[in-house]
């Protein structure tokens, strides 16, 4: 409940007199050392970021309306307003503002009355009398018209004026001789009231409008406004919101306030933008009341029907009904239309969580059922809606298209419906089809994707538009550049879809993102393009500089996996076009690309065999250590190095000299072996044995050089080499 209390939304005016929201966050009132005194402070309540810092001035005018909201201005041009969520929070903040300015808090408006200070800078005497009202008569009505517009400028003497027309009753009295004066056809009398009403209405005060808006007066402050004397003849301003502008309920609305809301606010719309003058530079605040009072109607308006669920339900039940006839189905759809308008209103959080709803009850299927009907009233109507859906929340969009495939026909999915609209727009001004490619293009954005909750939304939604939808974008450009067309058609490419895709194209490969450009190769999408440009032959036309700026790109940009695709594909068909360097400079940056990579490959496979050689050689001299220290540590001698007449470019490394020399050594061995046996020697298994790792080993013996003694086992010189 404290939180509630102190909860807010912020609002600030802009030049064109529209709010805008600044953000939700708590409110307080403190006390500021920088700013010396006590200021309104507003912080987001998720964040803690600072959203608003107002100090409360003694002599600036703040107004309490309807009971949540404070209003007021801190420079010309310059208004800020606090929309409480609770009534009572409002009024503990109101009661802030009072005690600095040193007001009754019962007030609704703190600059009321004269502050003593105040009058002695009052240039005009007897300001009292200056806003003392007359009685009520026929016969003063001029003097009364004087007296509104004599205190315009004067913000002070404005108040005072206010304060008086809202305590005596007196606008209800007005509105009285109205009907007096129509009856008598007392023109004059009629002109005085235009003034006094147009003058009341510039006072620009919320409690003054509470009373002139309300069922009992409002029609008749517009008949007031319609005898302007500016012109011969009034304007018929009341028959036409009676009865040409007729409120039509589409679905039955139950609920008396809210009824009530919408033909109020359509009406002062109207009072607003048709039956006063445009203020001028220096009359810029002058509405700024009347505009507050039109956009919080519209947010309560926007709320009440948020509410009620079944009055949405219907309408999007009727919309998709195939039996719905043509009139009521525009009567929906201009209602939908305008709810999403008025939602614009709303805050971020707020707004999110309507179009949020706005899905789960059906407005997207609804959409798909009108987008594509022949009336244009309907079709531009559910386009708009389309927008203030794709506008607030892309990725919502692209959930439902995809989930949607899954249920649903290729040929009868919403997006294709969107892409054939565009595509067969019959406005020659292409102003739909414009309008759609927009959507189409925020869609198909990866930089809107990025910020997305699932992480895989890009990949997914763009494989699932290439898959489903890219056939039907490009169909146009395939059937305009086909060949069978080329040949009927002596005006080749003349279509005005062909420069159109050539643009879509070319926006793609633009994205310079791989994946399209795999896409593209993938699905030989330049091949159309070939053929177009060759059967477009020598002519100099929109066809032509289309594709030839379309390569031109590809090769200035060097977009190397198109340039190799064209290149070894197209090359050959397009080598004798010598107009334009375009295509022999793509195969120039062709085979600088290619002459690169083999540098690099070259590069690569020399630092590879160089790092791998001195590994070898690391290793061999390892080895070689090792097997000759395994001899000495057994009290041997190491056998030294061995030459050979071998060129030495044979053998790599020394390990492989070493391993060469005592291969033929074996084998000159065994020669020797086999022909001593033969003369008496005996050769038996334990000449063979294993080395003293374990490992399989090669024993060599040295036999006595003199034969001639008496035979016998000698020492024997063992060499293991290692395998």
């Amino acid at each position: 409940m404290a939180l509630r209390r102190r909860r807010v939304k912020v609002y600030t005016l802009k030049d064109d007199q529209k709010w805008d929201n600044l953000g939700t966050g708590l409110i307080s009132s403190t006390y500021v050392e920088q700013q010396q005194g006590l200021s309104l402070l507003v912080h987001c309540e998720f964040t803690g970021s600072l959203i608003l810092e107002s100090k409360i001035k003694t002599y600036t005018p703040y107004q309490k309306y309807q009971g949540s909201l404070i209003i007021w201005s801190e420079a010309e041009n310059h208004g800020l307003a606090l929309s409480f969520q609770d009534r009572a929070g409002c009024q503990a903040i109101w009661e802030d503002i009072c005690r600095v300015q040193g007001k009754d808090p019962s007030i609704e408006n703190t600059q009321n009355l004269l502050d003593e200070s105040e009058e002695r800078f009052d240039e005009i005497p007897n300001t009292s009398a200056l806003v003392r009202l007359p009685n009520c008569e026929l016969n003063k009505l001029k003097q009364i018209a004087d007296i509104v517009n004599s205190v315009l400028p004067s913000p002070i003497r404005s108040e005072r004026l206010a304060l008086i027309l809202e305590s005596e009753g007196y606008i209800k009295k007005l509105l009285r001789l109205f009907h007096t004066c129509e009856t008598l056809g007392n023109t004059k009398g009629l002109h005085h009231l235009h003034a006094i009403i147009k003058g009341i209405l510039f006072l620009n005060k919320s409690s003054l409008f509470e009373i002139m808006f309300s069922d009992e007066c409002i029609m008749d402050v517009v008949g007031c406004l319609e005898y302007d004397p500016a012109l011969a003849q009034p304007k018929r301003h009341r028959e036409f919101l009676t009865q040409v502008a007729k409120f039509k309920e589409v679905i039955p609305i139950t609920d008396s306030e809210l009824k009530q809301k919408i033909h109020q606010t359509h009406r002062v719309q109207y009072i607003h933008d048709i039956l006063l003058p445009v203020p001028s530079t220096f009359e810029g605040n002058r509405l700024s009341t009347l505009s507050t009072f039109i956009f919080f109607n519209k947010v309560e308006i926007v709320n009440l029907l948020q509410d009620n669920d079944k009055l949405l339900s219907e309408v999007f039940v009727q919309l998709a009904a195939k039996t719905t006839a043509d009139d009521k189905r525009c009567e929906l759809v201009f209602f939908l239309k305008e709810f999403c308008a008025f939602s614009q209103t709303l805050q971020p959080q707020s707004k999110s969580a309507l179009f949020q709803k706005l899905t789960q009850l059906g407005i997207l299927p609804a959409l798909k059922n009108v987008i594509g009907v022949d009336d244009l009233q309907i079709r531009s109507a559910a386009t708009n809606i389309f927008v203030y859906l794709v506008e607030h929340s892309p990725s919502m969009i692209r959930r439902f298209i995809m989930q949607e495939a899954q249920h649903s026909e290729e040929g009868n999915l919403f997006i294709t419906i969107v892409i054939e609209q565009m595509i067969c727009d019959t406005d020659p001004e292409l102003g739909g089809a414009v309008q759609l490619m927009g959507l189409l293009r925020s869609l198909l954005d990866p930089d809107n994707m990025l910020a997305a909750a699932n992480e895989t939304e890009r990949s997914k939604f763009l494989n699932f538009f290439y898959k489903h939808c890219m056939h039907i974008l490009i169909g146009p450009l395939l059937a305009t550049t086909s060949e069978d067309k080329c040949e009927k058609d002596d005006t080749v490419g003349s279509s005005k879809n062909c420069p159109s895709a050539l643009r879509f194209m070319r926006r793609m490969i633009g994205r310079k993102d791989e994946l399209y450009n795999r896409y593209i190769i993938k699905g030989n999408l330049f091949e159309p393009v070939i053929n177009a440009l060759l059967s477009n032959g020598t002519r100099y036309n929109m066809l032509n500089s289309a594709v030839i700026e379309l390569f031109e790109y590809i090769r200035v940009e060097n977009v190397k996996s198109l340039v190799a695709h064209i290149v070894e594909k197209f090359y050959k068909a397009v080598e004798s076009i010598e107009y334009v360097q375009t295509f022999k400079g793509l195969k120039i940056k062709y085979e600088q690309e290619k002459e690169r990579q083999g540098q690099i490959r070259k590069n690569l496979h020399s630092i590879v065999y160089n790092k791998t050689l001195r590994k070898g050689a690391k290793v061999s001299e390892e080895r070689e250590e090792v097997c000759f220290k395994e001899d000495n540590e057994e009290g041997e001698a190491i056998m030294p190095p061995l030459k050979t007449s071998e060129p030495e470019d044979q053998f790599p490394n020394r390990c492989d000299k070493v391993m060469k020399v005592k291969k033929t050594k074996v084998n000159k061995d065994k020669a020797d072996l086999q022909k001593k046996t033969s003369g008496g020697f005996k050769f038996t298994s334990s000449h063979l044995t294993s080395s003293p790792n374990g490992s399989s080993g090669i024993d060599l013996v040295d036999y006595p050089e003199d034969e001639g003694k008496e035979a016998g086992p000698s020492p024997r010189k063992i060499l293991h080499l290692s395998s």
